[in-house]
């Protein structure tokens, strides 16, 4: 996968960065190509982050998403490179990204990735 979408990613100030609190998004309806067949890829992703000094505006989250639509893409690789993404963009002091992919051919899969800032 070549192409980034990141640029479609917003944010705005956290008006509460001296308190760790956590923010779950669900976006049930995720969906991207199979990159061996082309067939659709259909899951639920839950993002789960502490924000840092601003967080993630969710209409820029839900057309950033909707970009994958047409890309063709494996499971890890596209559970990875959003959390990349989101993390470029908010720089929050943890986030986790779980990827629930819809049962194909019997299997169904699940993705986690994590993301913990350095500590100042």
């Amino acid at each position: 996968m070549s192409e980034s979408f990141r640029p479609l990613l917003e944010t705005f100030p956290n008006q509460f960065p001296d308190r760790d609190y956590v923010i779950e998004t669900i976006c049930p309806e995720f969906t991207s190509l199979c990159p061996k067949t082309g067939q659709p890829d259909f899951g639920e992703l839950t993002l789960t982050y502490v924000p840092g000094e601003v967080c993630i505006e969710l209409k820029s989250l839900k057309m950033y998403l909707q970009a994958y639509r047409n890309v063709g893409c494996f499971y890890e690789h596209i559970t990875n490179s959003i959390l990349d993404d989101l993390v470029a963009v908010s720089s929050p002091r943890r986030m986790t990204l779980t990827a629930r992919f819809t049962p194909r051919g019997g299997i169904r899969t699940n993705i986690t990735c994590e993301y913990v800032a350095a500590k100042p």
